[in-house]
């Protein structure tokens, strides 16, 4: 089997990847809806894999692989790796988790990232009545995850609550430390918001990036009674194209609550400072970013080597990206935690993507199943619909 074709579409905001080959297989993945940008970078990489043999997934790998960067940069890389094992298992008659060593769990946890409602506000009854509604999901939800401090607006909405001037611009371009008044405030909307999930449902906390080091302290010990999953990029994390995993080690080693980053991360050696000194309590890169599922697998297995829990990232990965998502992470080993649920957008997505249960989520996993490849397919006649007039020959 040869790759004769690699195309690129971008359809509603997700750049999909179609490897085509020889024998008529055909291999899907998946670029994150908050990178329509890619597509060029996709095909960058055309030249490099034409005429390989897709089957042989780490041998094209090495072909592109170091050709990728941190978020986003890695996402066309991770998007060609996950239709690799698409055609590998269509190949083999198999579902992908086979071919990454078999399933260790029939089914999958997964934590709420996805499911949102509109905030009325930010105050603390506010997180509160947000939390409530999506306790109350159909999902059934066992972990949510809501973020607080630099993720996102909420220390923006009153300048008494952080030091210096707000910047506005690219993504998460704030960072700095609090005021007594900032960090008592958002202690106070986590509070309210483990008064409505008690114990019943795990709290994990997208916290940045932007902390100073002293702050993220005082945070973490702040709600170690609350007995929080994880705080999440505290210091660097989301767009941020370095470590600094000598910083988080500070951190953990300051506090009981487990520290978290990793979603940002391209590629097992950008892990192996995080991991080998034990920065971190919980790493989470996203198969999306990471350099795709068999990299996560390995960054998963060296991880619990050194005690370190596994929650992957995939909040905009999208459908093939869930389906992606489920098959590697039916085989981390036992410190896999959850994976972060997709949620499509927009909603016609789920009827263009044939394959997955419904409903998808129940009780807060997902049932993994056993169909070829990722598991998941076109239909192709409700997708081509969606295409631009300049992507109209992609599913030909």
């Amino acid at each position: 089997m040869k790759i004769t074709d690699l195309k690129c579409a971008v359809i509603g905001q997700h750049p999909v990847v179609r490897i085509v080959t020889d024998e008529g297989i055909s291999g899907y993945g998946q670029i994150e809806s908050s990178k329509p940008y890619l597509k060029p970078q996709v095909l960058f990489y055309r030249d490099f894999i034409l005429g390989e043999d897709p089957t042989n997934v780490e041998r094209v790998m090495l072909r592109i692989r170091r050709l990728g960067a941190f978020k986003p940069w890695g996402s066309a890389v991770s998007a060609i790796e996950m239709a690799l094992w698409d055609i590998a298992g269509k190949a083999a008659g198999l579902p992908v988790y086979k071919l990454l060593g078999g399933k260790i769990r029939d089914r999958v946890r997964v934590y709420n990232g996805g499911v949102r409602f509109p905030m009325r506000g930010s105050s603390p009854a506010d997180f509160a009545e947000n939390m409530a509604r999506m306790k109350e999901a159909p999902e059934g939800f066992t972990i949510i995850k809501q973020g607080i401090g630099y993720h996102g607006q909420m220390l923006a909405s009153d300048p008494s609550y952080r030091y210096g001037e707000n910047i506005t611009g690219a993504r998460y371009p704030n960072r700095g430390p609090l005021t007594e008044r900032g960090l008592k405030y958002v202690i106070a909307c986590i509070e309210a918001m483990k008064e409505v999930l008690g114990d019943e449902v795990g709290l994990a906390l997208d916290c940045g990036p932007g902390w100073t080091v002293s702050d993220a302290i005082r945070l973490a010990r702040a709600v170690e009674p609350f007995n929080i999953l994880w705080l999440e990029d505290l210091l660097t994390g989301d767009y941020t194209p370095y470590v600094q995993a000598d910083l988080y080690r500070e951190v953990t080693r300051s506090t009981t609550t487990p520290i978290h980053t990793g979603e940002e991360i391209y590629l097992r050696q950008n892990f192996t400072d995080l991991i080998e000194k034990r920065a971190v309590s919980v790493i989470g890169p996203d198969p999306a970013d990471v350099g795709g599922i068999a990299e996560l697998k390995w960054i998963a297995e060296y991880a619990d080597l050194h005690g370190i829990l596994m929650a992957p990232h995939g909040v905009l990965d999208g459908l093939i990206g869930l389906a992606a998502l489920v098959q590697v992470s039916a085989t981390l080993p036992q410190n896999f935690i959850a994976f972060e649920y997709p949620v499509a957008r927009p909603e016609w997505w789920y009827d263009i993507i044939e394959g997955l249960p419904d409903p998808i989520v129940r009780n807060g996993f997902i049932e993994v199943w056993d169909r070829p490849g990722l598991g998941v397919e076109f239909n192709v006649s409700a997708a081509k619909a969606h295409l631009a007039d300049e992507d109209s020959d992609f599913f030909d």
